[in-house]
């Protein structure tokens, strides 16, 4: 897949009030847009994603998978602040000619959407068929529905919320006091803070997992052990793993941006801007979920108008949204069925002449 570049070289605001001097974002296409522009799928990534879609979501994005280039225009862009090829704390601040590291600005999830937006402009999109997003993901959509109600047909949030729980900030919290005990954290290095972020990684994935995941798939070898546990050595792996790919202050950064998020921020209230959402919207909860509960997701399909609310039975409980494909796609094609017949256009019906 080939990765595109977005450049906009203008002053942007953000909501803290402070700005970007002009920005990149790295995106991705699939397919070919039709001749009416109503084959837009955008899948919107969570935290540590990125815009190569298929590396990630390769389960429901491809060739005869449910979201296919074979018919839809899949478009996907790498956020603010992230570190796969978008405008981040390791890239260069044009005002100085130095990387930003600890200076970038606070970004919110309102802020990442405002320049998909400015990018879905430049691509000559009017109009998004389907809006889909796990997790973080689902932040996204669903803010992007709320500031362009017009702009997305379907809508479609699975383990997200709106608006970050005091559950989820503490855990955030507690990584970036991972990261802030690295003795390293304070330097001026692409690498500072690096075994810090390796702690807050094996913290992090407590949460996207649970109990019964760990059960499962890290049980005892054997009933001797006093040493050397899958669950210990899973753990470090996976810090390891977020070290080979990620950099600390990217982690922070993203981090922050999950707290802020609140779609009723300067809207009068949550349920004034979930109001707003006009799109056809499917809301997924799953069962297991310890970060993002499923009551997070009833209380979105509650109050976005019409929504839907499906739920996964998952053993991965957060992480489900990129493991159980089969489900999901499963969910989605019967959500998508019943919209399609209740937009079935109405037969004319046959008027009787009278004859004189």
């Amino acid at each position: 897949m080939n990765i595109s570049y977005f450049d906009y070289k203008y002053r942007f605001p953000l909501e803290s009030g402070e700005y970007l001097p002009g920005f990149r974002l790295a995106y991705s296409t699939q397919g070919t847009l039709n001749a009416d522009g109503s084959n837009v799928v955008w899948v919107c990534h969570a935290l540590t994603g990125n815009a190569n879609v298929n590396d990630w979501w390769g389960g429901m994005i491809g060739t005869g998978k449910y979201f296919d280039p074979a018919r839809d225009f899949i478009v996907c862009a790498n956020v603010l602040g992230s570190c796969y090829g978008s405008t981040g704390p390791l890239s260069d601040n044009p005002e100085t000619g130095k990387p930003f590291y600890h200076d970038f600005p606070s970004v919110t999830i309102r802020d990442m959407v405002g320049a998909l937006d400015l990018l879905r402009q430049e691509l000559g999109i009017e109009k998004i068929q389907t809006c889909i997003g796990g997790s973080v993901g689902g932040e996204q959509a669903a803010e992007w529905a709320i500031l362009h109600p017009s702009l997305i047909d379907n809508l479609i949030l699975i383990a997200s919320s709106a608006v970050a729980s005091p559950w989820s900030i503490a855990f955030n919290e507690a990584q970036r006091m991972a990261i802030e005990a690295d003795p390293t954290w304070r330097e001026k290095r692409d690498d500072a803070g690096a075994n810090g972020m390796k702690a807050a990684r094996a913290m992090a994935m407590i949460s996207y997992r649970n109990y019964d995941t760990y059960g499962f798939t890290q049980a005892l070898d054997n009933n001797e052990q006093l040493d050397d546990f899958k669950a210990a050595g899973y753990q470090r792996y996976q810090g390891e793993k977020i070290a080979d790919r990620f950099n600390a202050f990217t982690y922070w950064v993203l981090s922050k941006v999950m707290d802020s998020h609140n779609v009723g921020r300067n809207r009068g209230s949550i349920l004034n801007a979930l109001g707003q959402i006009k799109a056809r919207t499917l809301v997924v909860g799953i069962r297991s979920d310890l970060l993002f509960p499923p009551t997070e997701q009833q209380f979105l399909a509650r109050h976005i108008p019409d929504a839907v609310y499906e739920e996964i039975d998952s053993l991965y409980g957060h992480d489900g949204f990129l493991i159980e494909f089969r489900p999901l796609a499963n969910l989605i094609r019967r959500w998508m069925t019943n919209v399609a017949a209740q937009n079935k256009p109405v037969p004319d019906t046959p008027v009787n002449k009278v004859t004189n």
